[in-house]
């Protein structure tokens, strides 16, 4: 780039171009979300089979396409962006120089040298005359034998004294503009040099199937751009270090449209992870991780299945690999049922490979909902398994959905490493102390994000080794929760229902017939005898609530068949909409159903 190109240029038409391709990201995103909201909603509610099946992926697959294109705009629209950035950075340079030398009396000629007229004292009669100087950019080459730029500072120094040597005193004051005015044509040179290859690399092949492939190229692409807008990313306002969901909340509020969709395009894992921002910033952040991840994972399989005879390390990460993929499957599959029986979109909170894997799925959307319940799981959770504990979500939310006519959101919330095995694992605290900090920041985010605020009437809901998560979180501060929901409980870590920081008579237990798994076991080991008080005696406190299902896992049996919920997770259900006086309550030896002083003045704030 020379001097008359950058004097002529104009930032904003780069700019423009940009808003062009927002333009179209945003309708790749709105045709996106048509076809699973609406379309295939509307499928999903009214018709039934195989063929309807065969017709939801087919349309997936156009919504991916869509999705595709939607990544890939917001990504040629940051560079875009970010290059107008650095162009009018170098514009706004060269033009102040060309001022500055307009002030002086300079003329600024075509190539960028400038020119200046005679000054000075008289040297033998005459006044020093007037020239011509042409400016140098003098950065650093980096060349190795002068690695701290000793030799370009001897340069200028030497350059500035000569200029003073100079009978005429326009003359360093025309260098220094000239050399000015080509640094800033060598600055946007070096912009235009850095981003027209990345730019030529934001293209998708010319077929209509978003392959595995397209998904890593797109990765690849997040990366070349990410890297090439670290100064436009450095002139974005940061978010504190450790900055809690209400500050992310405010952080996020505060940031124009094109720098949201700057970091969205290329932090989505860091913005989807960060618990107060809106639901659906976070869903859509989330997703372009969950389609970058399952291509990975896919050629990642692949590339193992090809390796014969494998090793053992081999045959493990085919393993892993192959499990990681289910779970990504089985949040696929909650996308592709939405519509059904009323199912409302899945917002996808949190999505992580690493570990044992993070999913959290909302059904609905917890920014507008009245009720909000957050189920967590127990022993043996984990992406892989990630399958029937979406599915519990989905079953609240047909259950309390169909209690009140306010809005309810259900959440699934696979956000820490579980114990995997019952014995040792799950008789050991560290698991729940390391899932403390995630749990309350979630829970602090919903509150955040939520339109209503803390206004919002929110209902933890744990089963197994999820209750001990729970007691954990309660015991280090504030839960943020209104009730809580235990099912199957080996302990709560926690003597009394008064510890675990809601409201008295804000404690619900279930215990159905035949769950042994955490009879007498589960409690005896639990927390090295931390928790001496079983959740289901009288002396712990909370109220006992009846169950109709059987065994371990079955407190969310939904009927699909029927559209009926088992009593067991119908008694959830009031509890999250906080209709309390319908809760069927489990009658004791003594004919007792809740403790002596639940229902006296004062002792149940609803």
């Amino acid at each position: 780039m020379d001097y008359s190109t950058l004097k002529s240029l104009e930032p904003s038409e780069f700019e423009d171009a940009a808003g062009g391709y927002r333009t179209l990201g945003d309708m790749a995103s709105q045709a996106k979300d048509d076809i699973e909201q609406q379309v295939t909603a509307g499928m999903r509610k009214s018709l039934k089979g195989d063929a309807v099946d065969e017709a939801v992926r087919k349309l997936q697959k156009l919504a991916a396409n869509f999705h595709y294109t939607q990544v890939e705009c917001a990504l040629i629209t940051t560079a875009l962006n970010s290059l107008a950035y650095e162009l009018r950075a170098a514009k706004n340079k060269l033009d102040v120089a060309v001022e500055d030398a307009a002030a002086a009396q300079f003329t600024v000629d075509s190539d960028g040298s400038v020119s200046y007229p005679p000054a000075g004292d008289k040297v033998d009669g005459k006044v020093p005359e007037g020239g011509t100087v042409k400016g140098s950019a003098r950065e650093s080459t980096g060349n190795p034998i002068d690695p701290a730029g000793d030799a370009k500072d001897t340069a200028n120094a030497l350059e500035r004294q000569a200029s003073n040597l100079d009978d005429n005193p326009n003359h360093g004051r025309a260098l220094a503009i000239a050399n000015r005015i080509a640094q800033a044509v060598h600055q946007a040179t070096r912009a235009d040099e850095k981003w027209a290859p990345e730019l030529r690399k934001l293209k998708a092949d010319d077929d209509l199937d978003v392959a595995a492939e397209d998904w890593a190229d797109a990765k690849r692409d997040m990366g070349g751009v990410r890297r090439g807008a670290n100064v436009y990313l450095d002139a974005i306002k940061a978010p504190f270090k450790d900055s809690n969901p209400e500050e992310n909340a405010t952080w996020w509020k505060g940031l124009s449209k094109n720098e949201q969709d700057a970091l969205l395009a290329l932090d989505p894992a860091g913005i989807g992870k960060r618990d107060g921002l809106p639901a659906a910033v976070r869903d859509e952040a989330n997703r372009t991780v969950l389609a970058e991840t399952r291509a990975k994972l896919s050629l990642k399989l692949d590339e193992l299945d090809k390796k014969e005879p494998a090793n053992s390390q081999q045959k493990w990460e085919r393993v892993i690999t192959a499990q990681n993929l289910k779970g990504i499957d089985a949040i696929q599959r909650r996308f592709e049922r939405t519509g059904e029986d009323g199912l409302p979109e899945a917002y996808l909170l949190g999505f992580s490979p690493e570990g044992r894997g993070r999913a959290i799925v909302a059904n609905g959307n917890p920014d507008d909902a009245d009720h909000i319940a957050v189920y967590t799981p127990g022993t043996e959770s984990s992406l892989a398994n990630s399958d029937g504990d979406i599915n519990r979500g989905v079953n609240l939310w047909k259950t309390s959905q169909h209690l009140t006519d306010q809005k309810v959101s259900t959440v699934t919330w696979i956000g820490y490493d579980a114990p995997q095995k019952l014995f040792p694992n799950a008789t050991q605290d560290n698991y729940a102390d390391g899932a403390v900090d995630a749990y309350g920041q979630f829970i602090d985010g919903l509150n955040a994000a939520n339109k209503s605020g803390s206004d919002a009437h929110i209902t933890a809901i744990a089963h197994s080794y999820g209750t001990t998560v729970i007691g954990a979180a309660a015991e280090d501060g504030d839960l943020g929760v209104d009730d809580i929901v235990f099912a199957g409980s080996p302990g709560a870590r926690v003597d009394n229902a008064a510890d675990l920081d809601v409201s008295k008579g804000h404690v619900w237990n279930e215990h159905a017939k035949g769950d042994d798994r955490v009879n007498g076991f589960g409690r005896f080991f639990h927390g090295g005898g931390v928790s001496a008080v079983d959740p289901t005696d009288p002396i712990f406190g909370a109220n006992q609530m009846a169950t109709d299902t059987e065994g371990h896992s079955g407190y969310w049996d939904y009927d699909d068949d029927k559209n009926a919920p088992s009593l067991s997770i119908k008694n959830q259900g009031w509890v999250i909409v906080g209709d309390y006086g319908k809760v069927e309550l489990k009658p004791r030896d003594d004919g007792s159903l809740l403790p002596v002083d639940w229902r006296e003045p004062g002792n149940w704030d609803i």
